[in-house]
Order: structure tokens, then sequence, then C-alpha cells
């Protein structure tokens, strides 16, 4: 075959190559601007009620009345939340199947755990933070102390015999209660639970001593005196609150530990839905009607990149890894 022949059938070749491409991009391209074209699930890996409930809520709400598609939330507890987790991280990266993340899911429980199914980091894209919330320590009013000395003095007269409960193992509650034995040189015994629904009525009936909550999830319930606040994990007094002392100004110094929250997709969700889903929390987040109600219940909203979001998790990863280290605690 002459080459001029040749070289026409090449170039009709890649005409039609470059034809085929663009096609499936622009294709790929719309596919993805439609979204969303169906309902749209926020699993929460606690029971509801809780503040990463209260959240996952908030945003579905707001949605649902934006989108035109169903927001559901479905709440997968367990497992310190990795149920939940794992679901989310073996869906389809389409932007259908979203989690509320956790400092537990997300920074401990990958030291926590000697195996997981789930990769805390690689298995799920970032895409804003959502929320912080203090801890705050509760004890049975009939425990008979007042403030956190006496529950210390308490606590070191009989070892082993008061419980502190919390929502699950791995969780920042949890680690709340590590971090404080360690720095109060205390023993005192972890009961986890699947969520608060099942901590709490525990605590109110004197089964367990104490319980480290979400300050969010509590506060109703300390303002009505039905429990008694000893203090918050903060290392500032929470402006929801400003008349609870924290852990660290009563002596535990540089006592912090922050219950924080994320949304997070299955990894490789394309880049698109990405920023849309970043942009959408930003919008819900800032409405000022939504952020008071969030302030006034503990919450303090404060949504970013899925970069920051990132060094967040990294850094945070770090410090509980240690922490977690540091008091023995290993899970199969």
């Amino acid at each position: 075959m002459p080459f001029s022949k040749v070289l026409k059938s090449f170039l009709f070749i890649s005409v039609l190559w470059v034809i085929g491409f663009s096609v499936h991009a622009q294709s790929t391209s719309q596919k993805n601007n439609t979204w969303p074209k169906q309902a749209i699930r926020i699993v929460v890996t606690f029971t509801p009620g809780g503040a990463p409930d209260i959240l996952a809520r908030v945003l579905a709400e707001d949605w649902q009345q934006n989108l035109g598609v169903p927001v559901l939330v479905e709440n997968r507890p367990g497992y310190g939340g990795n149920i939940g987790a794992d679901l989310v991280a073996k869906s389809d990266p389409d932007g259908y199947t979203l989690l509320i993340g956790t400092v537990g899911i997300h920074a401990i429980n990958g030291a926590l755990y000697e195996k997981i199914s789930y990769d805390p980091a690689k298995d799920f894209t970032p895409i804003s933070f959502l929320a912080s919330t203090p801890n705050v320590l509760i004890v049975n009013k009939k425990l008979g102390v007042n403030n956190l000395h006496e529950l210390i003095e308490l606590a070191k007269a009989k070892p082993d015999q008061l419980t502190f409960g919390s929502s699950g193992v791995g969780t920042s509650l949890h680690m709340s209660g590590e971090l404080f034995k360690q720095i109060a040189g205390v023993q005192i015994r972890h009961i986890p639970y699947k969520g608060r629904a099942q901590s709490l009525p525990d605590l109110l009936s004197g089964r367990i001593s104490m319980l480290f909550d979400n300050l969010s999830s509590s506060l109703a319930l300390i303002k009505a005196g039905e429990v008694q606040a000893l203090g918050v994990t903060t290392l500032k007094r929470s402006h929801a609150a400003p008349e609870i002392p924290t852990l660290a100004e009563q002596g535990l110094a540089g006592f912090e530990a922050v219950s924080w929250f994320s949304l997070m997709a299955p990894a490789n969700l394309p880049p698109d839905i990405q920023k849309r889903l970043n942009q959408m929390v930003r919008q819900t987040l800032s409405n000022p009607n939504v952020k008071s109600k969030l302030l006034a219940g503990g919450l303090d909203p404060a949504p970013g990149s899925p970069k920051d979001l990132s060094k967040l998790i990294a850094s945070e990863a770090s410090k509980w890894g240690k922490v977690v280290q540091q008091s023995g605690a290993k899970l199969e």
C-alpha cells in the first residue's frame, strides 16, 4: 500500500479515536453534572439522638428540600463505628452513599483494632468537616460527688469498682475515659454501649457510675438537673454551657478530647461530585438559623475544604494512636 494511503488511514483512525474519546468524556461529565438522580443515604454509625445523628438529619432535611430527591438517614451502630464505616467504604463511589465520619472511625480505630475491614484513610473521599463538640463527664447524682476532685478521691479509694460508660469502644468518648485514667491516675472500668440510647438509662439508674458523652447530647439533661456535670474535655469552657468548668482547669493539665464529625464518601468519588457536596455542606451549615440551633445545642459548625479535613485526620490519628498505645487497649 502506498505511503500516502497508509498516512490517510492513520489520520482517519486518529480522528475517530479523538471524537470517540471526546464523546465519552462529555457523556461522563454530563452524567456527573446531573447528580443526583436518585435517593441519597447518609450513614450514621451510632443510634439516633446523638450528635452525628443530629448533623445527618440537619443535612438531610435541607438537602431534600433543595435537591428534589429523597435524602435518608440510616443508623448502623455497633463495633465502634466499624459496621457503618465498612458499609460505606464498600459502596459505589457515586455520591449516593455517604458517611458521617467521626474521630473514632478515622483517627482511633486503626490503632485500636488488630484487624478492620476498611482502611480509615485510603477507603474514603473527604468531603468536609462538619462540626465539633466538647465531651462532658457526667455522673449519677446518687454517686455522692460534687466535683472532679471528689470523684478522683473516690476512684482512688475504690480501684476498679467505679465504671464509666461510652457510646462504643474506640469512640472519642471511650478515649476520653482512657485519657482521664492516665492523667488522673485512677482505675475505672469501661462499659461500652452501642450508643447513648443504651448508656444513658444505665447512668440514670446507677448501673454505671459515670458517662463520657457529647455535650450536645447531654446538655438538656444537665440543665434539667437529672445528671451532675463535672467537667468538659476541651481546654476552654463551652459557650453553650460556660458554667461547666474544664477538666484541665480542675487539675488535669492538658486534658483535651474533642468529638468531631465530618462528611465522607467512598474512595474515588468523582471530583465534581466531591466539589458539589462540599458546596452543599457549606451552604447548609452557613445558614444562620441552622448555625444558631447547632451552637445552642453545643455543636460548633465549621465546614471546610477536603484538604483541611485530610490534615486534621492525619493529626488526630497520630495523637490518639499514642493514647491507645499507652492504654494498652487492643481489640480483634
